[in-house]
């Protein structure tokens, strides 16, 4: 993976932590991912669902789709894991390729935010978008602990000792 900008790599972590996640949460019955558990949004269903229309937006804007806060109205969320994962993969394919292209240091996007439009650094929204991924997954994975499902490790992706193995083909 040499060679590849920080926020490639990032990125490709946050799918392959998305991945991970995910498969394990498409083990639970539907009622399990409904279910209510403790956390900002009451379900793991709900939850998740909540990154992915995050990461909708904010890719909106990075690619200047045009679309704005609009994206929580006309998108809903997928009501099984199974749709989720599929759709979150493509969420994540989509930002593994922005960041593929590279992100120049003083490049901005305008984003949509509650208040109004604003302009952000790239890297800023490049980063708070993969924060958001990291504190909701740790959410999910906590609620998940909560099931029969074990939650898996989602820290063993840069270093080669102890990487897991999934990690591997996310690292090409």
């Amino acid at each position: 993976m040499s060679g590849r900008t920080l926020f490639s790599r990032m990125a490709r972590n946050n799918a392959w932590a998305n991945a991970t996640l995910l498969g394990a949460v498409c083990q639970l019955p539907q009622a399990a991912f409904d279910a209510p558990r403790t956390g900002f949004f009451p379900s793991l269903r709900l939850t998740l669902g909540h990154v992915w229309l995050v990461d909708l937006f904010y890719l909106d804007a990075l690619e200047r789709g045009g679309r704005g806060r609009a994206i929580f109205s006309e998108e809903t969320e997928p009501e099984t894991a199974h749709a989720l994962r599929d759709l979150q993969a493509a969420a994540d394919a989509r930002l593994v390729a922005y960041c593929d292209r590279g992100v120049p240091p003083d490049a901005t996007v305008s984003v949509d935010w509650r208040g109004g439009p604003a302009t952000e650094t790239v890297e800023d929204v490049l980063l708070h978008l993969f924060q958001h991924q990291v504190h909701h997954r740790g959410q999910a994975h906590a609620m998940l602990s909560g099931t029969a499902v074990p939650p898996p490790p989602l820290d063993e992706f840069f270093p080669a000792f102890g990487r897991a193995p999934t990690a591997e083909e996310y690292l090409r």
